[in-house]
């Protein structure tokens, strides 16, 4: 007789290019984000919650890159092998494109201009590697319905607001603003015509990289191409000199000494898609004052933006994982993209907005040292007879309705050095003990942990006799005791 084959146990672990975030990481991470949404709210912006699973089709070409339509997205199809199978669908790949269908959908009932903000994750199924997940959050915010470069510039300096709130100071950050009409009057003015979407593609892209390769770099990528230290080479744009150097003006525009809005409008001359671009410039520096600077540089990788793009920058150092000082870089971006509700509705809806990469803004408050990831822990009452388990349960409630966070042990409560070890690792900062003894005299033992920790770290043993860990407390008393020492 065969033997049944056993099922294999599954593997735990986390699949590839995701991860998990236990207790201190999601309080930091909502706690910021708690604060940069009381910023957007009183910027009169309202929260929306999107599904997180949309149709392939309202997902569009547009994403997740002008490369690979519908490329980089979890998709599957509804009743795939029925015989007439359905719709595709997809995990979000950002929480722009599901604006842009919630409002052609409720258009009706929505206000205009219509003023969102939303948080949550989104999920992109490209290849993983160090710091780069292929699910993160994203904090967006946009106004859809308004062609006004007030919409743009209110973004800007909401953004810089969201970062101040969270502890980013603003000598720490600097928001760059270009536009792309700016840059597509330029390169129509060079001789790139506007069908011509494979050269256009490369100097985008070029151009975007002027921060990691540098000018020298950016002016290869608009010739024949360059080589990088791997050897590997990148396929150059393939322009001739005068047009290349057209655009090396632009992009070097904002390093030039004067006013860059007019240098470039310089460039751009009569051409009138140019000089609706510059006017935008002006409108928004005007507005956001010295909150933004004017920066050619700034272009946003994808393809649906329409007018001005924006970008946060942290410019503090931190060192990498070599020890060598680098800038942090950008934390947000956004831009106007007026074409993309009209993919559902035919008629042209303007929107602005920009998104934070939650994710990147929790690191750079790590490395400035504006995080707790020290979470606290919850008081612990410990058990030291089991048939008295409602006691301390309600010494947990007390604690609780004072707003104290507390939980009861509840493993197994025979070794009471195991239930101190619990508490040391739930950083817990007191614990709770009470004997029959205690029960009966009406008092409680309060143990400081932390105290108990800084003892044990630093002080000799005459220090550590002298000091009062613990102590005994009325039992009446106990939720004021604990608090004077949650306080101090």
């Amino acid at each position: 007789m065969a033997k049944t084959k056993k099922t294999p146990r599954p593997k735990a672990e986390t699949p590839k290019g995701f991860r998990d975030y236990f207790g201190s990481e999601v309080e930091s991470r909502k706690a910021m984000l708690d604060k940069i949404a009381a910023v957007y709210h009183r910027y009169g912006f309202d929260a929306l919650e999107s599904s997180a699973v949309e149709t392939v089709e309202a997902l569009g070409s547009f994403l997740p890159d002008v490369d690979r339509p519908n490329a980089g997205v979890f998709a599957w199809q509804e009743d795939a092998e029925a015989e007439k199978p359905g719709d595709w669908l997809a995990l979000r790949y950002d929480l722009t494109a599901p604006l842009a269908r919630v409002f052609a959908q409720h258009r009706n009932d929505l206000p205009t201009p219509y003023r969102r903000y939303a948080m949550g994750p989104v999920w992109r199924n490209e290849k993983p590697g160090p710091g780069r997940f292929r699910q993160f959050y994203q904090c967006d915010a946009d106004t859809v319905g308004t062609a006004s470069v007030a919409a743009d510039a209110e973004i800007c300096m909401m953004l810089a607001d969201a970062l101040e709130a969270v502890g980013i100071e603003r000598g720490d950050y600097v928001i760059r603003v270009n536009n792309r009409k700016v840059l597509n009057g330029v390169l129509e003015v060079a001789g790139i015509a506007e069908d011509d979407e494979r050269t256009r593609g490369i100097v985008l892209r070029a151009i975007d990289k002027l921060d990691r390769l540098g000018p020298d770099g950016v002016r290869a990528l608009l010739g024949e191409g360059r080589k990088d230290e791997s050897g590997d080479f990148t396929e150059g744009a393939g322009l001739a000199g005068n047009t290349a150097a057209t655009i090396m003006r632009f992009v070097e525009a904002g390093f030039a000494d004067g006013n860059p809005i007019n240098i470039l409008s310089s460039l751009v001359g009569d051409n009138q898609t140019g000089k609706e671009g510059i006017a935008e410039l002006r409108g928004i520096k005007e507005l956001c004052e010295d909150r933004i600077v004017i920066d050619p540089s700034v272009v946003r990788g994808l393809g649906y933006y329409t007018g001005p793009v924006f970008e946060a920058e942290l410019t503090f150092e931190i060192t990498d994982e070599k020890g060598r000082p680098r800038q942090f870089g950008s934390v947000a971006g956004g831009g106007r993209y007026d074409d993309l509700v009209k993919r559902f509705t035919g008629q042209a809806v303007p929107a602005v907005g920009v998104s934070i990469g939650v994710d990147r803004l929790l690191a750079a408050l790590d490395a400035k040292g504006r995080l707790d990831t020290a979470a606290q822990g919850p008081v612990v009452v410990t058990v030291m007879d089991r048939d008295r388990m409602s006691d301390y349960q309600a010494m947990a409630n007390e604690l609780r309705a004072a707003g104290i966070r507390a939980e009861v042990y509840l493993g197994n409560p025979k070794n009471f050095g195991n239930q101190l070890k619990y508490a040391d690792k739930r950083a817990s900062p007191v614990a709770i003990i009470q004997g029959s003894d205690e029960a009966e005299r009406g008092v409680v033992q309060i143990k400081d942990l932390i105290l108990g920790a800084e003892i044990a770290e630093t002080a000799s043993v005459e220090e550590w006799k002298e000091q009062k860990q613990q102590f005994e407390a009325n039992r009446d008393d106990l939720v004021a005791e604990v608090r004077k020492l949650l306080d101090k």
